[in-house]
């Protein structure tokens, strides 16, 4: 990276970054920009996490970039296909050429005076830290640290005389051949693994705390399928996507207005996949509502089968203690593992870990109020992506940069240097970023910025509305303000 200064800088080449390149390299062709990756390659999560079945949580109509239309035939797509596509897009639009690879930024200092960010990035490979500067800061590395997964503390872990693996560091070449296997966790980690090493292990147990809304759904659209034949890709993919988005929507609505009726459609949905004799009502049946945590999603039932046929239980109960050969339970009983695979989550991370000063004063970003879910009171020409809870990842992310792009052109447009979000003393704290009560999210929430009681302090998680309030909304609303270039 020999240039020293860039328009804009984009932090991670994942799902985000490549969206926030299509994006600036389309709507704002004047602007320099660079894209720090910290890893030696693309994709973020979908290179990162290798454990068997990866897979997506949410269908590829609104998972695939709005502006490149998902060809292929599965409509849950597994991690492999996925990182071909985002390859694809990264080769198609030459954003090759603006990625650096092995650069980590530490650092971001931004300076009112001289209206740039001093960013401070480290090259892997030889530890060298070089400065470089940029007007505008674009933060895409996702939301959680890539170093290390999330890991209770286990009592008696060390006696255990077999493997304990978490799914972020998954070794390959993991043996559970004809091994009894145990994966900690019900979320969409566990929920994959174990119906794709059923066939292998002698048996896989999941083991939860509590349980988890499952839905059974194709992997593939048959009529989409049909539609991408007859219509083109194009076309196909545009209404697909728009009844997909406005499905999720329609059901997110469901739940929070009738939250006992669809608990009910889908236990009573995971009773007529399952056997007969099965306790739903101890396993299967969660002690909040729909959509308070993520539903995990099952591509043809496939959980359900290997239970069914005897490869994989549930057990749910909590965990005493680790032993020598398994785990003992509360309960008394003990299940006996050769692997214990801990799917307990992720360690999320605000703004990718980088550390920010705004004229030299270090940012606690829990203490400032979020602006329209991507920036931050009192800090100047940054934009972080944070997508959708309950929905597709790359909806917001794709909404984000459209933002970004439509937020640098007024600033160039109008003669402005910088601009940042105000708070007025009209806008109470009107509690955490997210609404939810995931175990990942409730862990770390004392990290994330607070919400305002009105837009735009609110981050609403409402795709819908978002496309409003985000593609079309005004730039200059009062609350975003702006200083002038000086002669």
């Amino acid at each position: 990276m020999n240039q020293n200064h860039f328009n804009v800088i984009v932090v991670g080449a994942g799902i985000s970054g490549i969206s926030a390149g299509y994006h600036l390299q389309k709507r704002c062709p004047d602007q320099s920009f660079a894209i720090l990756e910290s890893r030696d390659t693309i994709g973020g999560t979908w290179d990162l996490f290798r454990y068997p079945g990866i897979r997506s949580d949410s269908d590829m109509q609104t998972m695939g970039f709005r502006f490149k239309p998902w060809k292929g035939v599965k409509n849950i797509a597994d991690g492999p296909s996925i990182l071909s596509y985002l390859d694809e897009t990264v080769k198609e639009n030459g954003l090759d050429k603006k990625i650096h690879f092995n650069r980590r930024v530490n650092e971001a200092s931004w300076s009112s005076r001289n209206s740039k960010w001093t960013i401070q990035v480290e090259n892997k490979k030889t530890q060298e830290l070089k400065d470089c500067t940029c007007d505008f800061l674009f933060l895409c590395g996702g939301y959680y640290n890539y170093k290390e997964g999330y890991t209770p503390h286990f009592e008696g872990k060390d006696n255990f005389s077999g493997q304990i693996v978490h799914p972020q560091k998954w070794p390959d070449d993991l043996n559970y051949k004809n091994k009894e296997v145990v994966v900690i966790g019900s979320g969409a980690t566990a929920v994959t693994i174990i119906p794709s090493i059923a066939d292998e292990a002698e048996h896989v147990t999941m083991l939860q705390r509590s349980p988890t809304y499952f839905v059974a759904w194709p992997d593939e659209d048959k009529i989409g399928n049909i539609l991408h034949k007859l219509l083109g890709s194009k076309i196909a993919y545009f209404m697909l996507r728009l009844k997909n988005i406005y499905f999720q929507w329609w059901f997110f609505q469901k739940c929070r207005k009738v939250p006992k009726r669809v608990k009910e459609f889908l236990i009573n949905e995971v009773r007529k996949k399952l056997d007969i004799n099965y306790d739903v009502d101890t396993h299967f049946t969660p002690n909040y509502n729909p959509w308070d945590q993520r539903l995990c999603l099952v591509p043809n039932g496939d959980l359900f089968n290997a239970i069914n046929e005897g490869k994989a239980s549930v057990v749910t109960d909590h965990i005493d203690k680790f032993t020598k050969e398994g785990i003992q339970l509360k309960s008394g009983d003990e299940l006996k593992a050769d692997i214990i695979i801990t799917a307990t989550g992720l360690n999320l991370e605000v703004c990718n870990g980088i550390r920010l000063l705004v004229d030299n004063d270090e940012v606690d970003i829990s203490k400032t109020m979020t602006y329209k879910g991507m920036m931050f009171s009192n800090v100047p020409n940054l934009v972080a992506t944070f997508g959708y809870t309950n929905a597709s990842w790359t909806l917001r992310a794709d909404l984000t940069s459209e933002y970004v792009c439509r937020l640098i052109n007024f600033l160039n447009k109008k003669g402005y240097a910088y601009c940042c979000p105000r708070v007025d003393q009209s806008v109470e704290h009107d509690g955490n970023w997210l609404d939810f009560s995931s175990g990942y999210i409730t862990r770390s929430m004392h990290k994330f910025p607070m919400q305002g009681s009105r837009d735009p302090w609110r981050n609403t998680q409402n795709f819908p509305r978002d496309v409003f309030a985000i593609r079309w909304g005004n730039i200059d609303d009062n609350e975003l303000k702006f200083t002038a270039l000086e002669n």
